[in-house]
Parts: C-alpha cells; sequence; structure tokens
C-alpha cells in the first residue's frame, strides 16, 4: 500500500496514512482516461451551432434566368450553395452531442489519475481543512504553508461552506466534492490537495 505523510494547515507533518492500492496504487491506465475525458468534453457541448440551408435563406423565389439560350450554366436561385450569399450545403444543425460510457470505465478513469497524483508526488493529505471564517486571505495562507504552486484542486467529503467560499477567488484553485469529481478537473490541476476524511470517503466510494 503507498504510504504518503500528512500535513496540518500550517504545512508541518502531523503523521503518514496507508493509501487503499485499488484506488491509489493502481497502474494508470491512459486509454480509458483519454476515453472518459472526451466523453466528458462531449457533455459539455450545447450543440447550438447552426447554418441556413438554401431553403431557410431570404430571397432567390425567382429563378435567375431562363433555362437555356443565354450560353450560362443553368440556375435555379440565387441561394445556392454555389452562390455568394447562398446557402450552405451540409452544415451543421442544432444536435447533442451527449453519449455514455460504461460506469466500470469512468471509476477506472478516476482511479487511474488519482494513482498518477501518487505516482507524481502531486497529491497532498491534510488531517482537515478547519478554517473559522470565510476569509481567502486564510485559504491562501494555507496553501502557501503547504508549499502548494500552480493550479489545485480541493476535494472535500461533503459541502463545507467557509472552505468552498473562502477558495472561490484564488486564480488557479477550485473545490469539488467526492461525489462531483471528474477526469477533467483532475488533470487540469496539478495539485490535488484533500483531506483524511476525503480518502475514508473514496475509499468507501471506489474500492
Amino acid at each position: 500500500m503507498p504510504k504518503i505523510d500528512v500535513y496540518n494547515m500550517q504545512g508541518k507533518k502531523v503523521s503518514d496514512v496507508e493509501l487503499n492500492e485499488a484506488i491509489f496504487g493502481i497502474e494508470p491506465n491512459e486509454a480509458v482516461v483519454h476515453s472518459v475525458l472526451v466523453n466528458y468534453l462531449a457533455n459539455q457541448r450545447q450543440g447550438t451551432q447552426s447554418t441556413k440551408t438554401r431553403s431557410e435563406v431570404r430571397g432567390g423565389g425567382r429563378k435567375p434566368w431562363r433555362q437555356k439560350g443565354t450560353g450560362r450554366a443553368r440556375q435555379g436561385s440565387i441561394r445556392a450553395p454555389q452562390w455568394v450569399k447562398g446557402g450552405i450545403a451540409l452544415g451543421p444543425k442544432p444536435r447533442s452531442y451527449k453519449y455514455t460510457v460504461n460506469k466500470k470505465e469512468r471509476r477506472l478513469a478516476i482511479k487511474s489519475v488519482l494513482s498518477s497524483k501518487v505516482l507524481e508526488n502531486n497529491l497532498i493529505v491534510v488531517d482537515k481543512m478547519d478554517l473559522k471564517e470565510i476569509k481567502t486571505q486564510n485559504m491562501v495562507k494555507a496553501l502557501n504553508s503547504l508549499k502548494i504552486e500552480g493550479k489545485a484542486l480541493i476535494m472535500l467529503p461533503e459541502r463545507n461552506e467557509i472552505v468552498q467560499k473562502s477558495a472561490r477567488n484564488i486564480e488557479g484553485v477550485k473545490t469539488t466534492l467526492v461525489n462531483t469529481i471528474n477526469v477533467y478537473d483532475l488533470l487540469k490541476y496539478s495539485k490535488l490537495v484533500i483531506t483524511l476524511d476525503t480518502v475514508k470517503k473514496l475509499e468507501e466510494v471506489y474500492a
């Protein structure tokens, strides 16, 4: 089982914890991670892009010139796709890009990314997120004490308004919950900060 140091909010080591190998110690499956990431991004698409076909463009009701005898190519409408200001042939229309992947794949992708965080020393465990009041400065001070640079994702076991509101105005920092985590956020933020309670919750859900 992988063992990792546990720090307090002041950045001092207080203990260590053994992580569940089935969640934090597997061989990362990059193919599944990629598949689930593409699925997540596709599901975020609004699918509202639209173009007008020749039947939807204004004008073009009259035949521009007679069929034969002019020496020019026959034309039926000035709103056909080959004309300037004509309709678009085979253009995009509003549609849904959503599709599903297997639950086992999603879980494997989450565990693969969590394991890669451990391998790359990008997982930081704190004993608890204990802030007395909603204050961004206190959260910044805690993150600096933990020597966190760059983007950081703070994962909580359940809603904590003080922590979430204290972190929401910090650039490059985001809070999430165990039951709402996704592969995109885990990959986007280089550092993952979790509490001991979060570790227990993850082991309950994914073990």
